[in-house]
């Protein structure tokens, strides 16, 4: 699969630069942990809120909104599921990470071809946006590396599992996931709405 920068012209589509000055608070994202197999996320980390990107976030790039500052970190080479919210997602690693993304306008009948997923590689110290309007989900190490990436989002987002008749692809507070049927996430019970390959990154 071919992986295009976040440079290229076809991200934007997809997100965009958030330009920024992050040398603490990528100190601090290098402290949390990083497990060998799989991946941790944490919706809301007191160390990384405890920085000045905290308030940078939420009344520069937010718009003086409530915001969290947490972490997605660990080993992952697969698409496994994509997820969406109703607000733009920020991302920033240490560590140069790929981001699997797909577009909502682009689910038909409920279900998403992974055909039409696109590979981003982010640059280490790079922060990205991630639109309302794409679907994302666990970063991607290539050949195996390890990743730490920051994950923002507007508060309360991802903190509680919920389920509402009627929304099959609700999954947690403001988060909709399709799941491929070879995930986890599937066997949990999440809505199947990924059809194609399961994409892999070696």
């Amino acid at each position: 699969m071919e992986i295009l920068s976040v440079y290229s012209e076809e991200f934007k589509e997809y997100g965009a630069i958030v330009p920024g000055e992050y040398t603490e608070l990528l100190k601090v994202l290098s402290s949390k942990p990083c497990p060998e197999v799989g991946t941790v996320y944490c919706p809301s980390d007191k160390d990384l809120e405890a920085t000045p990107s905290f308030e940078y976030f939420s009344k520069n790039v937010y718009g003086d909104m409530p915001v969290q500052l947490g972490y997605c970190n660990g080993h992952n080479n697969k698409l496994n599921c994509l997820e969406y919210h109703r607000d733009s997602e920020i991302n920033l690693a240490n560590e140069e990470f790929v981001l699997l993304l797909g577009r909502r306008g682009e689910i038909e009948n409920g279900k998403f071809d992974t055909a039409k997923t696109k590979a981003f590689r982010v640059p280490a110290g790079v922060a990205v946006e991630v639109f309302a309007t794409s679907m994302h989900y666990a970063p991607i190490g290539e050949h195996g590396a390890g990743f730490r990436v920051l994950v923002v989002l507007p508060r309360g987002t991802n903190v509680n599992s919920l389920r509402l008749e009627g929304e099959k692809e609700l999954w947690a507070t403001n988060k909709w996931l399709l799941a491929h049927p070879e995930s986890k996430e599937a066997k949990n019970g999440a809505y199947v709405g990924l059809v194609g390959k399961n994409i892999v990154i070696d």
